[in-house]
């Protein structure tokens, strides 16, 4: 079935489905603001051009400059953890989607029947809700209050996907070659849903989810973006590092040194080097070393990977120039609050899934299957440390834009305010004007721990919190104040000033040990109180 096909048959198959309350509007009200929340998947701190990289994101350079850029933005380190966090308002731990020390949890886990998503929170304020991406959230989508879905499943094919839904419903596997591109198919939906939305539903406000499966593996890109990154990586990831830090300090983005490669540190399910060589190709490395000790044949592999992973990201920024002009050409887009995040830090992952990799097909085909590699993940994530899964700076850090124009007067201004994936539920329902429930089904709610982030719209710096608090894949962390207290999960408790050494370059944990020991106490303090939560009904 061809992309044009499924977008006839989504509109072929509207539903019926209106909301449990009426749009709150009239000539005599203020218009409830629309939401677009818009998640990249693996994608590096510094990836767009408005975080310092060199990757051309037009579209978010001017959404960031027409509106705020968040500096200490945080995500949990990894995919599903993060999206049940965007919502749920709830730390993923809370609501069974994380593991816990001695408590399991994780993707293939069920939420309390207490943790409604975001659109059931929604809908009784007459909003509308839309889903077009990557789902990795426990139930069907329909079910979580969203009115339309096109849900890709399959993360192991961005041209060819052989499982994706309309509306939870099974569509047929795309044909090789049919002109699919997972980035594209996932604009088309949000677009087609917009205009479904203008036709029938104009009056009323929508809350679109807008989740990109880019530029996570298999780094797959059309040969037309990849030709505008030719080249462009042969310097090195040394290089491109230096030139993204600078960049950053000019901006006033970040504070602190860029740390040396961490040369030994990678995933423990990563192929041996010895394996990538003879699964891929010799090119391949397994470790982020130093640029000058790659031999020629290993600098040309490496540079054109991290083409196609420009290549991705630059194609997301394309699509979301779409889905931004569909706003305008509604007339929704001066009152729609777009809020672009990245679900983790970039990946140093080197795997291969799906039909393999063949070696005879063009580098970012269909019928390739590459991973960026820790090389290239510690440059997308400059300055920070590590990767995708720890919780240090590199795993946990992500760009935030909103943009607003009806509701945020600043003009490309920073935010350094620190905030969490968690905020962004309670700051969309406080826009709408509901107020968090306390009782569902008969049963407590937990409080949530997010705050709303719409007092920093205007000020910065002025929504105060205690702390933030991190466990994935038995790494853990908490941030209180400037203190951060960081451990993976074969080394001890690492302690880092992150007011003057965000980078995490300069541990601290000898010379303060009581900081040390009152950070940990309070580490396993919430622990415990979110395995109470995730233990009850």
């Amino acid at each position: 079935m061809s992309p044009s096909i499924f977008l006839i048959a989504f509109l072929g198959l509207s539903r019926s489905v209106s909301s449990s309350v009426p749009a709150e509007t009239s000539n005599s009200e203020i218009r409830k603001p629309n939401f677009v929340v818009i998640v990249a998947d693996d994608m590096g701190y510094s990836d767009p051009g408005s975080y310092g990289g060199e990757i051309q994101t037009p579209n978010l350079n001017a959404l960031a400059a027409d509106g705020i850029r968040f500096t200490q933005f945080y995500n949990t380190a990894r995919c599903w953890p993060s999206r049940a966090s965007i919502l749920t308002g709830y730390y993923a731990q809370q609501v069974r989607r994380d593991a816990l020390p001695d408590l399991a949890g994780g993707a293939g886990t069920k939420r309390p029947g207490w943790a409604r998503l975001l659109p059931q929170l929604l809908r009784p304020l007459g909003y509308r809700s839309y889903h077009s991406g990557k789902w990795h959230v426990d139930g069907k989508v329909l079910d979580g209050g969203f009115e339309r879905s096109y849900s890709l499943n399959d993360h192991n094919r961005f041209f060819n996907p052989k499982q994706h839904t309309l509306d939870d419903r099974p569509l047929p596997a795309v044909a090789p070659d049919s002109g699919y591109y997972a980035t594209t198919a996932i604009a088309d939906h949000a677009i087609a849903m917009l205009k479904e939305h203008r036709n029938q539903r104009r009056d009323e406000p929508f809350f679109l989810y807008l989740a990109f499966i880019s530029p996570h593996f298999p780094l797959h890109a059309l040969p037309e973006d990849i030709a505008v990154y030719e080249n462009r990586y042969a310097a090195g990831w040394d290089v491109v590092r230096r030139e993204r830090y600078d960049r950053l300090l000019e901006m006033g983005l970040i504070r602190g040194g860029l740390p040396p490669l961490d040369s030994e540190i990678i995933p423990s399910w990563n192929f041996e080097e010895a394996k990538l060589h003879e699964q891929i190709e010799p090119g391949e490395v397994g470790h982020a070393i130093p640029w000058d000790r790659l031999n020629d044949a290993q600098r040309r592999f490496q540079a054109a990977k991290m083409a196609i992973h420009a290549a991705m990201v630059h194609r997301m920024d394309i699509e979301i120039g779409r889905v931004t002009d569909q706003l305008k050409a509604m007339g929704a887009f001066e009152d729609t609050v777009i809020l672009f995040v990245s679900d983790n830090g970039a990946s140093a992952e080197q795997i291969i899934r799906g039909e393999m990799h063949d070696k005879s097909a063009p580098l970012g085909s269909a019928k390739s299957y590459l991973c960026l590699g820790p090389g290239w993940s510690t440059a997308a994530n400059t300055p920070h440390r590590l990767h995708k899964s720890w919780v240090h700076e590199g795993g946990i850090s992500t760009p935030l834009i909103v943009h607003w124009p009806k509701g945020i007067s600043a003009k490309n201004e920073l935010r350094h305010n620190p905030g969490h994936v968690i905020d962004l539920a309670p700051t969309i329902l406080d826009l709408a004007g509901g107020q968090w429930p306390t009782v569902f089904d008969g049963k407590t709610v937990p409080p949530n721990p997010g705050k709303s982030l719409v007092p920093v719209f205007a000020n910065d710096n002025s929504v105060n919190r205690d702390h933030l608090w991190w466990y994935h894949d038995r790494n853990r962390a908490i941030r209180k104040g400037n203190w951060k207290l960081v451990a993976d999960h074969q080394n001890s408790w690492e302690l880092y000033d992150l007011g003057s050494d965000r980078s995490e370059s300069i541990n601290l944990a000898a010379s303060h040990p009581e900081i040390v020991r009152e950070l940990e106490r309070e580490w396993t303090k919430h622990a415990d109180e979110f395995r109470a939560v995730a233990e009850g009904d």
